[in-house]
């Protein structure tokens, strides 16, 4: 294995600095969520729904990949959105052995406002990070 490049002072400070404009991302992520009345996780796992290449719905395996969860866990986190009525399980037409996952009209319009928020707020770090990455040589 290649010995890694020494970083220089300069280089740690914008490593750092990146680091902690990622996590100020994902805390106001985490607040976001929850003024709409979701977790951090159901909030990601909507997005990963509707954000599906190709298709609006996907399977527990893709949803558990995107997440990076269990297939066990995946399954619980949709039945407990399927409680909150935010998605629905519905059979696949090609597949009758294959279950989809869909967004309700109300996960739909949580997912909305949510994308809006998150719109807003990459506006405003989205320079600030692209910057950090350039000054890493990594962008």
């Amino acid at each position: 294995m290649a010995k890694p490049e020494k970083l220089e002072k300069t280089q740690y400070e914008t490593l750092g600095a990146f680091c902690y404009a990622l996590r100020r991302f994902i805390h106001f992520n985490e607040q976001a969520a929850e003024s709409v009345g979701l977790t951090p996780q159901q909030h990601q796992a909507m997005l990963a729904i509707k954000g599906f290449p190709v298709r609006d719905c996907v399977t527990i395996g893709e949803l558990a990949e995107r997440l990076q969860l269990r297939h066990h866990s995946a399954v619980g986190l949709v039945d407990r959105m399927v409680a909150e009525k935010l998605v629905e399980r519905e059979l696949s037409r090609e597949d009758r052995r294959k279950v989809l996952i869909r967004l309700t009209a109300a996960g739909e319009g949580k997912l909305e406002k949510l994308s809006a928020m998150h719109r807003q707020q990459l506006a405003q770090v989205g320079p600030e990070l692209s910057g950090l990455l350039e000054r890493l040589n990594v962008g």
